[in-house]
C-alpha cells in the first residue's frame, strides 16, 4: 500500500472496540526487498499527510534499482520489470514501503492500535496481532528503535 496509516486507521475505524488486526507484512531479509532501506515512519507519516494514493510511483526508482530480480524470478528481465512497473496502479506488483519489526510496531501503534504480539514467521513475513482499543482505554504511543 502506498499509505499504510491511511488503510490502518481506516480498519481502526471499521473494527470494532476490543476486535482485533492480524497485519503480516513481507520480511525484506528475505525477500526481493533485501537491499532496500528500511523506511522511516517520518515517511509514512508524511504520505499520510499528503493523501499518497495508490497510483503513486514515488519509490520506482529506488525499487528499480535495488530489486533483487534473482528472488523474483516472476517478474522477468529488469525490462520486463519496469513495464510491469510503471502499470503498478492496474497490476499492484511493488512494494512501496520496506518493513522491519519496529516499523510494523510503529505504525500500528501510530494509527491507533495495541499491539498485542510480533513475530518474525519464516521463511517471509513478519507478523503482528493488534487489538482496537476499548472504552475508554488509550493506545501506547509509537516506540521507536527495535
Amino acid at each position: 500500500m502506498a499509505n499504510p496509516l491511511a488503510a490502518l486507521r481506516e480498519w481502526r475505524r471499521v473494527v470494532r472496540p476490543g476486535g482485533r488486526l492480524v497485519l503480516i507484512l513481507p520480511d525484506p531479509r528475505r525477500t526481493f526487498d533485501h537491499r532496500r532501506p528500511v523506511t522511516t515512519l517520518a515517511h509514512l507519516q508524511a504520505d499520510f499527510d499528503r493523501h499518497t494514493g495508490e497510483d503513486d510511483l514515488t519509490h520506482l526508482e529506488e525499487i528499480l534499482a535495488l530489486h533483487d530480480l534473482r528472488r523474483d524470478v516472476p517478474a522477468g528481465t529488469a525490462e520486463q520489470f519496469r513495464a510491469r512497473s510503471l502499470r503498478n496502479a492496474e497490476n499492484r506488483c511493488l512494494h512501496h514501503h520496506v518493513f522491519d519489526s519496529a516499523l510494523q510496531r510503529a505504525i500500528l501503534e501510530t494509527a491507533g492500535w495495541v499491539v498485542e504480539a510480533t513475530e518474525c514467521v519464516r521463511p517471509l513475513h513478519l507478523v503482528a496481532l493488534a487489538r482496537r482499543p476499548a472504552g475508554g482505554e488509550k493506545p501506547s504511543p509509537a516506540r521507536s528503535g527495535p
